[in-house]
């Protein structure tokens, strides 16, 4: 897996309008195109809304207000066909029933267009994404107004149709082109909040445990896993979660990262890569001033946190990729472009400088 300082894209855009976004894939990301959220034309295109058909009882009229009963009979035959169909996609590799859990058109409207494009180019790797495990489950509730994270079926059925989702993208971008190696995303902001007011009983373990089994799939299944968490969190469960990308945001955190340098030199170790988030994309404000001098400033601030500590510039060097620190969805238009932009152009500089 060589994607040594490749760039990447995380996450959403601002545009509303589909080929233009994809557009601004083709032109920045073709290496490693992705598929791009776009919220501002269709809410359910909220990374939390995008991956939730066909979980027991979801209605996908009402996409936004969606809650379970978990006593109600409906729920109790739903939940009973889910893991059915689990069963049959996993262990007997039904991929028709896996067609069940795909994303449509109404919760994507640019998947079928980055297939097209996976077609048109044959990347050597392709980027899809689904949100974390942990994030959806403290995102949704049961009727009582309790989150899925605290009642273990709820949480079980997540990490399956998470699943599911994640394979259902593997598929789609092996059938484009076989060659083409996919790379799932789990994008995982709530994990910050691990060891706050609001989620002091949450077990780390269980938590990472989470992750692993969803990166058990995307690995039997062909792909390559990542997790994306763009806050300042514990970065021990993300370590143990058996992923194969971290990405974080490097232009906030990568001093608090560096503090995990004995595990993240492991990590490297074993094959393990950073995803650097140089690029910020928090405020129009701040994209609008950005240089390629000071990104570079701050890959390379980011790289002494780490070296400063012990850990191989060359190891680093070598397992290292670029993105932005987040999705771009909530900059305008014109500066997600600039943001997207200089991740390439980054990119670009540092292939020269260490002569990739």
């Amino acid at each position: 897996m060589d994607l040594r300082l490749r760039h990447i894209a995380i996450g959403s855009l601002p545009h509303k309008d589909p080929q233009k976004a994809m557009e601004l894939v083709e032109r920045d990301f073709c290496e490693i195109p992705f598929f791009p959220q776009l919220t501002k034309y269709n809410k359910n295109e909220d990374m939390i809304i995008q991956f939730l058909e066909g979980m027991p009882s979801f209605f996908s009229d009402k996409p936004q207000k969606f809650c379970v009963d978990l006593e109600d009979d409906s729920f109790l035959e739903s939940l009973e066909n889910f893991y059915s169909d689990y069963e049959e996609i996993i262990n007997n590799n039904d991929f028709e029933t896996l067609k069940k859990y795909k994303i449509s058109k109404n919760y994507s409207s640019t998947f079928e267009l980055f297939t097209g494009l996976i077609r048109k180019n044959k990347p050597q790797y392709a980027k899809g994404q689904i949100v974390g495990p942990f994030t959806l489950a403290t995102s949704l509730k049961d009727k009582y107004g309790n989150y899925f994270i605290y009642d273990d079926t709820l949480k079980d059925v997540v990490v399956k149709l998470l699943s599911l989702k994640a394979l259902w993208q593997i598929m789609e971008i092996k059938s484009s082109n076989p060659d083409t190696v996919p790379i799932i995303f789990m994008d995982e902001p709530s994990i910050s909040q691990i060891g706050s007011c609001a989620y002091l009983s949450i077990d780390s373990d269980d938590t990472a445990g989470m992750l692993k089994q969803i990166c058990q799939i995307i690995k039997k299944f062909g792909g390559v896993c990542a997790v994306h968490c763009c806050g300042k969190c514990d970065w021990n469960i993300l370590l143990k979660s058996g992923v194969d990308i971290l990405n974080l945001d490097a232009y906030n955190f990568s001093q608090n990262f560096s503090i995990y340098h004995n595990k993240i030199q492991k990590f490297l170790l074993n094959g393990g890569k950073i995803a650097w988030g140089i690029v910020p994309t928090v405020s129009d404000e701040i994209v609008k001033n950005l240089s390629l001098e000071k990104l570079v400033e701050i890959f390379d601030t980011s790289l002494k946190y780490l070296t400063n500590k012990g850990v191989n510039e060359k190891l680093i060097i070598n397992n290292s990729l670029i993105t932005s620190s987040c999705g771009a969805g909530s900059l305008s238009v014109e500066c997600a472009i600039k943001a997207m932009d200089m991740v390439y152009e980054l990119g670009k500089y540092l292939n020269e400088r260490y002569k990739i």
